[in-house]
């Protein structure tokens, strides 16, 4: 018999959801655009409930992390106009500032306007619901999304518009959860409604079926630096030493991805990858 469990997300009920959880498809990719608008009324606040609203208690965490991964390609490159989807008040750019002349940042929520970063102008675009990007071909060249699409249902759709407003030769950098983060059936603590990862193999094949290069993979946040962070109570990606050792376990242990684990050694996993992406000349 098909799974009938109720969606608590949609109010509808979700059938064969093991081939969503076995990481064969992608839920939320090939929803009707109704049910694309209501993930993203759910979504549009949601960061900002988790805490994020508040500016003066915000502190990102993943700075190490993106210099080991994702700043460490890009070199000495300077940019003419960095494109942040999903950056919230732009606080991951900080390490780079210096090296952009303009940045955009789209996101859902209109409490994340800015107007500058470290002295670089900023121009704020609240998200569509569509995924729809409000820019003219090749409009930039750099995007970031770090952690972002995960919470986003047309992921696809999303990733053939970030293409579409790069120029060639620009870059992307992409990170996402590629664990399942549990069954979205039903409620998770410390999770928004709507997000779930991306399995691994269906990411990599988005962004080369759009037509990204792939110029770097690297596997990250490994379970159990996650869980000692939480435990001791620090952020071990803020940190270049933990971010490295967390590097070496997620490479190490690759081989044992699972995306929706259930066992205690399935979970003994890296959870994330971070892609650095170019669009060909």
């Amino acid at each position: 018999m098909p799974d009938k469990r109720s969606d608590i997300n949609s109010g509808s009920s979700i059938r064969d959801l093991d081939a969503y959880l076995s990481g064969l498809k992608l839920y939320g990719d090939d929803f009707s655009i109704s049910a694309i608008r209501d993930w993203y009324d759910d979504e549009k606040e949601a960061y900002r409930r988790l805490g994020a609203g508040n500016r003066d208690a915000y502190s990102y965490a993943y700075h190490a992390l993106n210099a080991l991964h994702g700043f460490s390609g890009l070199e000495a490159r300077r940019f003419r106009h960095c494109l942040g989807f999903g950056s919230a008040y732009g606080d991951e750019l900080l390490p780079i500032v210096d090296r952009l002349k303009g940045i955009t940042i789209v996101d859902s929520s209109e409490v994340f306007k800015v107007s500058a970063l470290g002295g670089v102008p900023v121009t704020f675009v609240q998200a569509s619901n569509s995924g729809n990007l409000p820019f003219e071909d090749e409009t930039f060249d750099l995007v970031t999304a770090l952690g972002v699409l995960h919470h986003i249902p047309n992921v696809t759709h999303v990733i053939n518009e970030l293409f579409r407003c790069i120029e060639p030769g620009g870059v992307a950098l992409l990170r996402e959860p590629i664990v399942s983060m549990g069954d979205w059936s039903a409620p998770r603590p410390g999770l928004t409604k709507r997000e779930r990862g991306i399995p691994a193999s269906i990411f990599l094949g988005i962004v080369v079926s759009t037509g990204f290069r792939v110029v770097r993979q690297r596997y990250c946040v490994f379970s159990l630096m996650q869980r000692l962070g939480r435990t001791l109570r620090f952020k071990p990606y803020a940190y270049s030493v933990t971010s490295k050792v967390d590097w070496l376990l997620s490479s190490a242990f690759r081989w044992n991805q699972t995306y929706h684990p259930k066992t205690v050694w399935q979970k003994v996993q890296p959870t994330s990858l971070y892609l650095l992406l170019e669009k060909p000349q």
